[in-house]
């Protein structure tokens, strides 16, 4: 079987030769729609070829039948239709090379950040990684070239110790157009040690490293002056939560001060099993530990050094039993042939583990990222599955499926949610009014 790179090659061979009449830029739509096709369906690019050309048909006409072919369902669905079909370039050089174990090669850490936890533990951890001393993040980035996929692929190897001095809360960035949640983001972090084909991160992020704050107290201060009752804030936006806290400790500063701050939620959100702090920290009730959940079959495939579904829930099941609330976000929900069977499956495992009562909500929102992350992950996991479904250009111009499949998965997936609780919340993170809208069965919980 050809890789995506050896597939990619064949085709822009053929369409070179074949279509040369149509000049650069239309063959390069071409050879994407080739491409895609012959992977989708796992057909040789000569099929498709053969399939749709009819000699010396025009461009307009063979693009149709490409597109038609391409995306079958909202090709005819969608009202507005717009397919993004940019240069398909794959090198095996900015291929994702998953690592079994997180091991830094380089520890930079600010002037000032040495008495820390985080400094002192990932020394003790760590004692063949490089201790380089900076004078700020800022003047170290001041000196970094562009960045790509390539560097990306290193970030692991580089973790940044740091006193932040700014930007320490922030509203959702929520969609352009979509409902908002109201929630805060408590901006602890950025970087993964987590490897998910679909991270928005691998587009957003300008760094080869993960950047840890250490002065904790600083946020505090600061949140004093931000903060309103009845907000919902949390980690886990810009990083994970929870995959480094065996070394940072943040956990414990954070749920002590919570404690203070009773009439707010604070959200930890992970796809870790790494509870150890939290099951020894007290805590007034206000804490939600939140995990991502999807098939173990889309754990297996995209989200590379996770913890796996079973070890999830049974770390929520024990956090439940040390009285904290549990949140479940179904985030990504990641269309394919017998998903409902699946994340059925999943919802089952849920209320086995935890009891609704425990349950502070839930979260549904469907695939969907920035046009430009397509190609980083194509560069990064070319023979990734989540790419071939159909995946268009949406009401806010991210790529997403088309709405009457969202409106079924939705529909879907809050009928098994209420076939097992009618109490716990459900909401859409991410969507368009008119999407909620179609169904009263949805939460709304902003702030």
């Amino acid at each position: 079987m050809k890789t995506g790179i050896e597939k990619l090659h064949r085709v822009q061979t053929l369409v070179a030769r074949g279509f040369s009449r149509f000049g650069v830029n239309k063959n390069r739509e071409f050879t994407r729609l080739i491409y895609e096709i012959s992977k989708r369906e796992s057909i040789s690019p000569e099929e498709v070829i053969n399939e749709i050309e009819t000699k010396e048909a025009p461009y307009a006409h063979l693009k149709a039948k490409l597109l038609k072919k391409r995306f079958p369902d909202s090709y005819s669905q969608s009202v507005d239709f717009r397919p993004y079909l940019p240069e398909l370039e794959l090198s095996k050089n900015d291929v994702a090379k998953i690592d079994k174990e997180f091991y830094p090669k380089n520890i930079y850490f600010e002037e000032g950040t040495e008495s820390s936890h985080a400094y002192i533990n990932f020394k003790n951890k760590y004692p063949s990684a490089k201790f380089i001393r900076i004078e700020s993040l800022k003047n170290y980035m001041n000196n970094r070239g562009a960045f790509s996929a390539r560097d990306y692929n290193k970030r692991k190897e580089n973790i940044f110790l740091v006193k932040q001095k700014s930007d320490y809360f922030k509203k959702c960035p929520c969609t352009k157009g979509a409902v908002s949640c109201g929630y805060h983001v408590f901006n602890l972090g950025f970087g993964c040690i987590f490897d998910c084909t679909y991270c928005f991160l691998q587009k957003y992020t300008n760094i080869s490293g993960i950047i840890l704050p250490v002065n904790l107290d600083d946020y505090f201060d600061g949140f004093n002056r931000y903060k309103k009752d009845g907000m919902r804030i949390g980690t886990g936006e810009f990083s994970d939560s929870l995959m480094l806290d065996e070394i940072t400790g943040c956990s414990l500063p954070i749920i002590e001060f919570f404690n203070k701050n009773k009439n707010i939620r604070f959200e930890f959100k992970t796809k870790s099993k790494n509870i150890s702090n939290l099951l020894k920290a007290k805590h007034n009730g206000n804490i939600v530990v939140s995990w991502s959940v999807n098939p173990q079959e889309i754990i297996n495939e995209n989200e590379f050094l996770t913890a796996s579904l079973k070890e999830r829930l049974t770390a929520a099941s024990k956090c439940a039993q040390a009285g904290y609330k549990i949140g479940f976000h179904f985030d990504p929900i990641i269309y394919f042939k017998g998903w409902e069977k699946e994340y059925s499956k999943v919802v089952e495992m849920i209320f086995q583990k935890i009891k609704d009562a425990d349950i502070a909500w839930i979260s549904l929102g469907t695939l969907r990222f920035n046009p430009c992350t397509k190609t980083i992950i194509e560069k990064r996991f070319p023979d990734n599955k989540i790419l071939d479904e159909e995946l268009i250009l949406g009401f806010d111009n991210k790529l997403r499926y088309y709405p009457q499949l969202r409106a079924g998965i939705y529909e879907n997936m809050l009928k098994k949610i209420r076939g097992h609780s009618k109490r716990a919340p459900v909401y859409l993170c991410m969507e368009e009014k008119s999407l909620i809208c179609l169904n009263p069965g949805f939460s709304s919980i902003s702030a």
